[in-house]
Formats: C-alpha cells, sequence, structure tokens
C-alpha cells in the first residue's frame, strides 16, 4: 500500500514509522513463533493457548487495526496447540515453521525498506 515511493525526494515520515514498526513486528512475531514450536509438549500448549485467546480477543475487538494482526495470533495460537497434540500434529508444526519464517522474512524485508527510506531522507 505505501511502498517507498519518495515524494519530493524523500520517504514521508507516517510511512517510514508503519515500516519500522512493521519490521520490529515481524522479526519479533517470527522470532516469537519458533520458540513456541521449540516449547516442550505442556508448555506448548499453555503459551498457544494464551496467544489464541489474547488474539480472538484482539480479533473481535471494535478498532479496526487490531482485526488483522488479532487474527495472525489466534491462527498461530491454534497452530501451537495442534502442533503439540493430535493427528494434525505434523502438519500443524510444519505450518507453524512456515508461519515464523515468513514472518522473520516479512521483518527483514520492511526493515531494508525502512533503512532504505531513511537513507533517502538524509
Amino acid at each position: 500500500m505505501h511502498d517507498i515511493e519518495p515524494v519530493g525526494g524523500y520517504t514521508p515520515t507516517n510511512v517510514l514509522a508503519k515500516q519500522g514498526v512493521a519490521a520490529i513486528g515481524g522479526i519479533a512475531g517470527g522470532i516469537a513463533l519458533f520458540i513456541m514450536g521449540a516449547l516442550p509438549s505442556i508448555a506448548g500448549i499453555m503459551v498457544g493457548g494464551v496467544v489464541g485467546v489474547v488474539g480472538i480477543g484482539a480479533f473481535l475487538s471494535k478498532d479496526p487495526e487490531d482485526k488483522k494482526p488479532g487474527l495472525v495470533m489466534a491462527v498461530a495460537g491454534a497452530l501451537a496447540v495442534f502442533s503439540k497434540i493430535g493427528a494434525v500434529r505434523p502438519l500443524a508444526g510444519t505450518l507453524l515453521g512456515i508461519g515464523a519464517l515468513g514472518l522473520f522474512a516479512m521483518g527483514v524485508w520492511k526493515g531494508i525498506k525502512f533503512l532504505k527510506g531513511l537513507k533517502s531522507r538524509s
């Protein structure tokens, strides 16, 4: 939506702020998903359940900005729980790993765009 498109030779401050927040959120979220996947069964189920409940709460929020992150958190929590129990354990674990890698890669990409935009301002 707001890619790095220099306006008058520089990237607007609001675009830089969004890119910076998305970079930090993506990297932190990817690392958190990797950790959730590596937890032992009982701890993974408990942490996944908490993340899922918080995600559902955010998704049901009246603020439209909370809906997408809430859905991502709810799905991540469900995948963390299902990766520790049940017949779908291998599939859920694989999807959790792919999601972690995807979030981390998206965070790194947004960070690169942020640094390029920051450089265009100097």
